[in-house]
């Protein structure tokens, strides 16, 4: 009996044995299943946070993108409406000359006088809408540009050192860095 007893102590231990087995084995498997699917997820998760950041960094670029192309859009209207302004502008010089040219030659007589102060009231706002417009007078007191000034002919001179302006023939006019006009001038020789 005590064998028996034994014998069923033994096969007991055995199959309890083989229970534990079974279930470290199951245990290793879970664990390996868990372990498998948390890398799976960490990949997948990586893979979805490189996406993320690529989307992040392309949303940017076309940001930048935007803003550069704004930018554009404004220096290019700015350039088109001084471009305008200026074409416009180029026209009323003429009167502008015209007018200059009559107070040059203006009559000295009494009953004048009051008809060449109403065209100079006229003259000096025509002047002041170009002031208003950004025009201003191209200075022609000092060395010769050739970027602002158009020699009309070189002069000998005594009194004036060669390359500087002698005379102005007809005013220059710019808007900003624009010139709209360069400055007829004589240079000394």
């Amino acid at each position: 009996m005590a064998k028996k007893k034994k014998i069923e102590e033994t096969s007991e231990e055995k199959v309890l044995e083989e229970k534990i087995e079974n279930e470290k084995k199951i245990n290793e498997k879970e664990v390996s299943e868990q372990e498998a699917s948390k890398n799976e997820s960490n990949e997948e998760l990586d893979k979805l946070m490189k996406q993320s950041q690529e989307y992040f960094e392309g949303w940017q670029r076309e940001r930048a993108d935007f803003q550069n192309y704004k930018k554009r859009i404004e220096r290019d209207q700015a350039s088109l409406k001084e471009y305008i302004t200026s074409e416009i502008i180029k026209k009323y010089l003429v009167v502008i000359d015209d007018m200059e040219l009559a107070f040059k030659n203006r009559p000295s007589a009494e009953e004048c006088q009051g008809w060449i102060e109403g065209i100079n009231l006229i003259y000096q706002k025509l002047i002041s809408i170009l002031e208003g417009e950004g025009v201003k007078i191209i200075p022609v007191d000092g060395e010769f540009d050739p970027n602002i000034h158009e020699a009309l002919s070189q002069i000998d001179h005594a009194d004036v050192e060669s390359g500087r302006i002698v005379d102005v023939m007809r005013k220059g006019y710019k808007i900003g860095d624009r010139v709209i006009r360069p400055a007829l001038v004589i240079v000394a020789r």
